[in-house]
């Protein structure tokens, strides 16, 4: 007898002593018991039916997401590489190509938290406490701008929270309305009386790098400028000012005072930028990461760092003469999303005032 042969009879013994009859019959196993199946049944249903007893928040979700899910989800849901984004996507459901993640597409929390609790992390699945459960679930809400940071998830306050395509689903009644159609003989040949047309594609292939199109277009400026000088005329002498008019005098410099530089502060904010390092880097031997140096960013045009790769807005801001002062990035840190539509970033932001003003001090001790 072959191996395959030998193996193909050994499984099919096994699943037939594996039947509850014949399992009883041989004196193997029992059935089990009303609690152990309870303890494997973590069913979460949309209703809620399901949800266990505990609670928690995104302030410690965000320390058990760093810990259990940022290797492969980004320190804020954002994705490294081909792993799943969970947060951002919103009002994107429309385009071409959308992104779908919890804060754009789910429908029902509970499958977030079911699918978590059952199958996360990758490669330790069910090892989550239902406490850690409630709070990397807050976590991926506040980072899709659906709670506050102190917002306490629980079974009880599951329902607070609305999710914005909750109504973007329709019940599935194929088994009513087009099964019936394929239930006779299938037609074999001559089935089609027009002929068959590609309407539309299933995949977006955008594979054409940003960086060309916008050097050619770059070119193509340069090339003309030259050519618009050459057609503008000379200026006549009559244009020009009379000798003997009076010179305006000069209007004075406003003198600007700089602020005094605040090294506590400064302290304070160099450990908030901890939630800010696993993008951005500062100081002496920087490099881009996932977003820009920050080195010198006080003071400095929006989209200014030579290599990084910039969103679109965020390159539309910098070209209408956006500039980071105090009190744009202080605004941008606080909801980097409200602040700029279709940015990369896709930190929720820094939600107290204190933690605002000490990054941007201790921003500018960096940048001296």
């Amino acid at each position: 007898m072959s191996k395959f042969l030998k193996s193909t009879a050994i499984l099919t013994a096994l699943s037939l002593v594996s039947t509850p009859v014949m399992a009883e019959k041989l004196g193997l196993g029992r059935t089990a018991l009303p609690e152990e199946i309870a303890a494997w049944d973590g069913d979460v249903s949309p209703d809620g039916t399901g949800l266990p007893a505990g609670s928690g928040d995104a302030i410690d979700g965000e320390e058990i997401f760093a810990d259990k899910c940022a290797a492969c989800h980004g320190d804020f849901a954002e994705g490294i590489d081909n792993w799943p984004k969970l947060a951002g996507g919103a009002d994107t459901l429309d385009h071409e190509d959308p992104l779908k993640t919890v804060g754009s597409y789910w429908p029902y929390l509970s499958t977030a938290f079911d699918y978590i609790k059952r199958s996360m992390p990758y490669g330790d699945a069910g090892t989550l406490t239902d406490d850690e459960t409630y709070a990397i679930v807050a976590y991926i809400l506040y980072s899709n701008d659906m709670i506050d940071d102190d917002f306490v998830l629980s079974k009880e306050t599951f329902f607070d929270v609305e999710m914005p395509n909750a109504e973007g689903f329709i019940l599935d009644d194929r088994a009513e309305t087009e099964y019936a159609q394929w239930s006779g003989e299938p037609c074999m040949e001559n089935c089609k009386s027009e002929p068959v047309k590609v309407t539309m594609r299933a995949m977006v292939l955008d594979v054409t790098p940003e960086e060309e199109g916008d050097a050619a277009a770059a070119t193509e400026e340069a090339a003309v400028v030259p050519a618009a000088a050459e057609a503008e005329p000379e200026a006549t002498p009559a244009a020009e000012p009379e000798a003997t008019a009076e010179a305006e005098p000069a209007a004075e410099e406003p003198v600007v005072v700089a602020a005094a530089f605040d090294a506590d502060l400064a302290a304070k904010g160099e450990k908030v930028f901890r939630k800010c390092k696993s993008c951005h880097q500062v100081g002496e031997g920087a490099k881009n990461k996932v977003g820009p140096i920050l080195s010198t960013i006080i003071g400095a045009p929006a989209a200014a760092v030579e290599g990084f790769k910039y969103s679109k807005v965020m390159k539309k801001a910098g070209e209408e003469g956006l500039v980071w002062t105090d009190e744009e990035l202080i605004a941008f840190l606080a909801k980097p999303k409200a602040y700029m539509k279709g940015t990369k970033m896709s930190f929720a932001g820094l939600k107290k005032e204190s933690d605002q003003l000490a990054v941007v001090e201790y921003l500018k001790s960096v940048g001296e």
